[in-house]
């Protein structure tokens, strides 16, 4: 798999570190851009939803975009994977970069695991029954670290946490936290596309933006965490993680939503096996590149040493 890290440099220091990594061969070849989710150990937020929430004691890579149609069609093809997307010709159609919707839990989740075991990883999540909207199974003891039974403790690639997507969304890497995913307090402009503001209060017929240009990054760099398609977190929504069946969490609101469905207290769940959404979609999360720590901190002494002679 070819990856190709990127620093993105501003006021002297780094800011923020990208990472693109390539699935698939030939006409199934496909990218994923992740950034670097720092300031590990960091202090939960105590005025969101779940409370607390947000506190993730090591670093992690966050897809700075949703997962796209593209991306499911040919992880289809590649893997054989037999996941369906919603047909979005009333929702502005069915353009290969906007966001993949009407994708259950459970067909995120495999997608996930071929991302993982196409790059010889660890599946994430324990699929022992055929079907790709066919539940997990638990992972025994030993396999899972903590008390999260849904995910592999050596998977490469998995579908975040809500610890791990609220602290991508209203995190930031000084350590403060914003109601929305904007670096803010105050709602973002609602716009239909573009890089800045966020795609929410639109007609419902307009469907979503293209997943890079979907509104404005967060303090950590992801795009449309707030707004465009609500996404599927890893998490039951009780937090429990111990049966296959319970309901998962899902945040960020979609395109045709209001302001309110963006920030930090709103949520909510549905079935795993539910695919007929038509504004859910998901994005993935690692953890870090093996040395992009190493390679990051060298960078960041680099440039403060040289910023220091001046």
């Amino acid at each position: 798999m070819k990856r190709l890290l990127i620093f993105l440099l501003g006021s002297g220091v780094a800011q923020a570190q990208s990472l693109l990594q390539t699935f698939g061969s030939g006409p199934n070849q496909f990218q994923i851009e992740f950034v670097t989710i720092g300031n590990p150990g960091n202090a939960a937020d105590t005025t969101g939803s779940p409370n607390p929430v947000g506190s993730v004691g090591y670093v992690y890579s966050m897809g700075k975009y949703e997962v796209s149609r593209d991306m499911i069609t040919k992880a289809n093809a590649a893997g054989t994977l037999g996941i369906t997307l919603f047909n979005m010709s009333s929702f502005g159609g069915n353009g290969v970069n906007r966001p993949a919707t009407g994708i259950s839990w459970n067909e995120a989740a495999r997608f996930v695991n071929w991302l993982n075991t196409s790059q010889g990883y660890q599946a994430a999540y324990n699929f022992t029954t055929s079907g790709a909207n066919a539940n997990i199974t638990l992972w025994g003891a030993g396999q899972y670290s903590g008390s999260n039974q849904f995910r592999h403790k050596d998977a490469y690639y998995f579908l975040p946490s809500v610890d791990e997507w609220y602290k991508a969304a209203y995190g930031s890497p000084n350590g403060m936290w914003y109601n929305y995913p904007n670096g803010s307090n105050s709602a973002p402009t609602a716009v239909a596309n573009g890089t800045s503001g966020a795609v929410y209060g639109q007609l419902t017929g307009n469907g979503p933006a293209d997943i890079s240009n979907a509104g404005g990054l967060s303090p950590y760099g992801t795009m449309a965490q707030g707004g465009n398609v609500w996404e599927w977190n890893e998490s039951a929504f009780d937090g429990s993680n111990n049966s296959a069946t319970e309901q998962r969490a899902r945040r960020g609101g979609s395109w045709f939503e209001v302001s309110s469905s963006l920030d930090a207290s709103t949520r909510s769940s549905t079935d795993p096996t539910v695919e007929s959404n038509s504004n859910g979609g998901f994005r993935v999360a690692s953890v870090p590149e093996p040395g992009t720590g190493t390679l990051l901190l060298i960078g960041l002494t680099t440039l403060l040493k040289r910023r220091n002679r001046k």
